[in-house]
C-alpha cells in the first residue's frame, strides 16, 4: 500500500481511498468471515468498516498504520454485529460446554496469563506484537503462554475428573 495514496484518501481523493480499500478487500474479507463464520455478515461488516473508514480518514495521524487502523475498525465492527445477533438469536450463539469451560478457566488464570492468552487466541496477535505490546521479551510471551495452556489443561481436566 502506498503511502501517496493514503495521503491523497486523508485529503478527500475518494478515488485513492476506493483504490486502496480494493488492493485489501481480500485481506478484510479474511479477517471478517474468520471472526463471524458467514459471508453476509462479513460484507456487511466491510461495508460498514469502509463507510467509518472513509468518514474518519482525516483524523489518521500516521499514515503509516492505515492497515493497523482500518484492522481495528474492522475488528470492532465484526464484534458489533456478533453482539446484535446474540440478541436476536440467543440459541444461535449458544456455546458448548466445553467451551465454557475453557473461557471459565481462561478467566481464573492471573491478569498476566489471562491477557496473553487472549491476545494470541482471541485477538490473533503475534508472539512480537504481543511482546512489542505488553514491552516484555517474546521468551517471556512464550513461557507465560506454555504456563497458561498447562493451567487450563489442568482445570478443565479437574472439571470432566468431578463429573
Amino acid at each position: 500500500m502506498e503511502l501517496e495514496k493514503i495521503k491523497e484518501a486523508k485529503k478527500g481523493n475518494k478515488e485513492a481511498f476506493e483504490e486502496i480499500i480494493m488492493e485489501n478487500i481480500d485481506y478484510f474479507y479474511r479477517i471478517a468471515y474468520a471472526i463471524l463464520k458467514n459471508e453476509d455478515d462479513a460484507s456487511d461488516a466491510i461495508s460498514n468498516t469502509v463507510l467509518k473508514a472513509f468518514t474518519k480518514i482525516s483524523q489518521l495521524k500516521n499514515e503509516e498504520f492505515f492497515k493497523t487502523w482500518i484492522t481495528k475498525i474492522l475488528k470492532n465492527e465484526c464484534y458489533d454485529i456478533i453482539r446484535k445477533n446474540k440478541k436476536k438469536n440467543s440459541k444461535y450463539y449458544q456455546e458448548k460446554e466445553e467451551q465454557l469451560d475453557v473461557k471459565s478457566a481462561i478467566h481464573s488464570l492471573n491478569t498476566e496469563l489471562s491477557t496473553i492468552v487472549v491476545l494470541y487466541y482471541i485477538e490473533d496477535e503475534s508472539i512480537s506484537s504481543i511482546s512489542k505490546l505488553l514491552k516484555i521479551p517474546e521468551g517471556t510471551v512464550k513461557s507465560r503462554l506454555s504456563r497458561a495452556r498447562s493451567e487450563i489443561a489442568k482445570k478443565i481436566n479437574y472439571k470432566e475428573d468431578t463429573i
